[in-house]
């Protein structure tokens, strides 16, 4: 086997000063390692506690300008780590966030806060670490408004749902008939229970739509015991859903005009909404999921050189290991979980549309199963979204759901099918079509 060469880099590529800091909710550990005055090729380090508060981190930035370091490194603890970064960036400071599992300690050595920031200062003057992606503020403050109506979504499913687990409680079997409790008429059948009225033919009489057909199943389904205890518990659920309501609703206009502001790659330029519109023509994806693509991922690509640095920083490329003659793959990771929430959504609903995309994935879930196939339809639609992105001047087109039918040679397979069948023992005879 020839050896493979490779060029390093030289102890100049070394970090000279170099500041760590193990962050916790009070105070802070701050280890500095700086170049020995006198003695060439040793260092010198000075590791004391610095408090949380604004006053404290603006005397440490200055401080660290004032010894010339030139990069500060810190793990991404919960949310702490934020002001120090913030603030020390401010200060003109280069803050680099690493990842809690890139920076453990030697196993079997005693863990205290002074020894782990001091490895984590020595990691980082040796080139050892890698920076985390952080986005600018707009950037931030968009996936803060994201993020937030995500939760606020999820709070008025649980308060949808527990209403639902009321009228069962009270025998009213309702959501067997209705596809959407909180549509037009079962918000009507809702608000005549909570009023006092238990007549199942009444209440069935609110139908609208197509349900006018159903009125004899609801009528049945809305015979049930609700008392005035299920009534109160009702109008309390539905009061918090119509609160959370106007919230998302406030939430919505507040991101698109976040959007609208956001920077753009260039200095000066502004992506706009034709972004978002490019974003929302690729199946599965609509002004929401688009919303939350601009937000974890910013308008700029400069930051994932390829759309597969996206895809690997997004853990929905498999690891590969390799050890000796064997070579498999490992999971994929956790990743974002906003991004790949909003990408699993996107491609669920690109699977059942009869495009590109959805022919992707029936033709992976026969042989590789539900979930994987999900996965490769979410990385498809993290590629596309990076080119989009990354190219203002691109357009999304299918290439419909016959692609791969139409990259196979005719000839070629017709030749295959002839063998399988002359394998079978039939002669086969072809005529042209007419």
């Amino acid at each position: 086997m020839v050896p493979e060469t490779q060029e390093l880099g030289t102890t100049e590529d070394l970090v000279e000063r170099v500041a760590a800091i193990d962050v916790a909710k009070a105070s802070g550990m701050v280890c500095m390692r700086l170049p020995h005055k006198t003695r060439t090729g040793r260092r010198v380090q000075e590791v004391w506690n610095v408090p949380s508060t604004t006053t404290a981190t603006l005397e440490l930035g200055d401080h660290l300008v004032c010894q010339g370091v030139t990069r500060v490194v810190m793990e991404a603890t919960g949310a702490y780590w934020k002001p120090y970064f913030f603030l020390l960036e401010a200060r003109g400071l280069e803050c680099w966030l690493v990842n809690a599992r890139d920076v453990k300690n030697v196993p079997g050595r005693p863990k205290t806060d002074k020894l782990d920031v001091v490895w984590l200062a020595k990691l980082s003057e040796r080139g050892m670490l890698r920076p985390s992606f952080v986005p600018p503020k707009p950037v931030r403050q968009l996936r803060d408004l994201t993020r937030l109506r995500a939760v606020l979504n999820q709070e008025r499913c649980r308060h949808k749902q527990r209403v639902e687990k009321i009228l069962e409680d009270a025998q009213i079997k309702v959501t067997s008939v209705l596809t959407d409790l909180f549509g037009a008429s079962g918000r009507d059948m809702l608000a005549a229970l909570i009023a006092g009225e238990r007549s199942p033919r009444v209440l069935a009489d609110l139908a609208r739509g197509n349900l006018v057909r159903k009125k004899v199943a609801l009528a049945d389904a809305l015979t049930g015991q609700f008392e005035d205890h299920h009534s109160f518990l009702c109008q309390t659920l539905l009061d918090s859903v119509d609160h959370l309501t106007g919230q998302i609703a406030r939430l919505n206009e507040q991101i698109t005009a976040a959007v609208q502001d956001l920077p753009g790659p260039e200095e000066h330029t502004r992506p706009g909404p034709s972004l978002v519109e490019r974003l929302d023509a690729i199946p599965g994806v609509g002004l929401t999921t688009a919303h939350i693509l601009l937000a974890e991922l910013g308008p700029d690509m400069a930051v994932f050189p390829t759309a597969d640095h996206l895809a690997s920083w997004a853990k929905l490329t498999p690891r590969t290991t390799q050890s000796g003659a064997k070579r498999g793959s490992s999971p994929t990771g956790r990743g974002n979980p906003w991004l790949k929430s909003a990408l699993g959504e996107a491609a669920s609903a690109a699977a059942r549309t009869d495009t590109y995309l959805g022919a992707r994935y029936r033709r992976i879930v026969k042989r590789r199963g539900r979930k994987k196939a999900l996965v490769a339809v979410a990385r498809s639609i993290l590629i596309i979204a990076w080119h989009l992105i990354n190219d203002p001047d691109t357009t999304f087109r299918d290439l419909g759901p016959d692609y791969h039918q139409r990259l196979i040679d005719p000839r070629r397979r017709t030749r295959d099918l002839v063998r399988q069948l002359n394998a079978l023992g039939h002669d086969v005879t072809l005529a042209p079509a007419s």
